[in-house]
């Protein structure tokens, strides 16, 4: 063999054909010597490559991972594809149904997109993850708190991540404020709340802290912490519930509360004693109130009543006097017609009604010639005068 020969087969062969195997590979056992005739056994001999008992030997070993559970050696065969079978049924069957609570609806997907909603109540699918089934509690009312943690909360976007951070807020005359409040609201569209938006609790957490920033960047700092209480939920309501439309979150918000709102600390004693102030003020202007209506209506009332027992005396003596002349009226005529009758009948009516007036009557004639010419009226019955 050439030299060039040589250089060729060590760039063909860089590694050595025949390893030499250690003497104490195998408990010190080497391979035959098939030159020698050696009757040695090792692991690669013909009577262990063909014992059928080998199989019993490794499950039955002690060194064997399988000698605890199988001491006895390996189950039969059907007994392991009967095993086999009833696990997979099994398994076939947990995954092959669900259940829906009263107070939801399942979304199912085939193979990740989007198939069907079920009602509430038990139903099936298929099994092997090939149907998968999400639970949405449509009916139920869900809340997300700011600032606060309502203690034994499960759900993981109710409570803040960093309460501090989202109460603390600059109103509009550039004052700081810390405001907690409450977002209730419930799933009204699972499919979008699903799948148009990722993450759509904690992009309404977003968007409930932006509009309550931007509600009381709008107002000085005590219409925040006094009177604009109201005015706040219902603008952020209704701003929070328009982004929530117009990003397809698919969440319908119930109503917006505010809680606790706060100055900070440093300046909490000041902003106390101003509170107070403002409370005593109210408190005095709604006592005047008190007083003003407690006396101002009964003046009125009383003022009321006297102009109208004034009108009822005025049309009183206007309507006497009015009855009064056309009596005179109706009696001059007749006194025109017959004078003396019309005379002696008033002297007459007169009389009837002055004399039952009178207690004591005395009649005088003059032209009695008797010595006491009286009539003493006033006495009792059959006296003598």
């Amino acid at each position: 063999m050439t030299s060039a020969s040589l250089q060729r087969q060590k760039l063909l062969w860089p590694m050595p054909l025949f390893i030499d195997v250690p003497y104490n590979d195998y408990q010190g056992k080497r391979m035959p010597d098939q030159s020698n005739g050696s009757n040695s056994e090792g692991p690669w001999s013909p009577k262990n490559r063909s014992n059928p008992n080998n199989l019993n030997t490794f499950f039955g070993q002690g060194r064997s991972p399988f000698g605890d559970i199988f001491p006895n050696g390996p189950p039969p065969l059907r007994t392991v594809i009967i095993a086999g079978a009833v696990i997979l049924a099994a398994l076939f069957a947990w995954s092959s149904y669900f259940t829906v609570p009263s107070d939801s609806i399942a979304v199912v997907q085939r193979f990740g997109k989007y198939s069907s909603e079920v009602p509430s109540g038990l139903h099936f699918k298929l099994p092997f993850g090939v149907d998968e089934a999400t639970i949405v509690p449509i009916k139920r009312q869900l809340k997300q708190e700011f600032g606060f943690t309502t203690p034994g909360a499960n759900d993981a976007y109710q409570t803040p991540t960093d309460g501090r951070l989202e109460t603390e807020m600059v109103t509009g005359d550039l004052n700081a404020a810390l405001v907690e409040w409450v977002l209730q609201y419930r799933i009204s569209d699972p499919v979008k709340f699903l799948f148009e938006v990722r993450e759509p609790r904690a992009t309404l957490r977003y968007v409930s802290e932006s509009v309550m920033r931007e509600v009381v960047g709008d107002r000085t700092v005590d219409e925040v912490i006094t009177i604009g209480r109201q005015e706040i939920e219902s603008e952020a309501l209704l701003k929070m519930q328009a982004l929530s439309s117009k990003y397809a979150m698919g969440i319908s918000i119930d109503q917006v509360q505010l809680k606790n709102i706060n100055p900070p600390g440093p300046v909490q004693s000041s902003f106390n004693e101003v509170n107070q102030a403002q409370q005593e003020k109210e408190r005095l202007i709604n006592e005047a109130r008190r007083e003003y209506n407690k006396v101002i209506p009964l003046a009125e009332g009383e003022k009321d009543q006297r102009i109208r027992e004034a009108d009822g005396y005025r049309l009183k003596r206007v309507n006497e006097a009015e009855g009064d002349a056309a009596r005179f009226t109706a009696l001059y005529s007749e006194y025109k017609k017959a004078s003396e009758v019309t005379r002696r009948r008033i002297y007459i009516e007169t009389m009837q009604s002055v004399l039952p007036g009178i207690k004591s009557k005395i009649v005088v004639d003059q032209t009695t010639g008797s010595i006491l010419p009286l009539l003493n009226l006033g006495g009792q019955k059959g006296s003598q005068p």
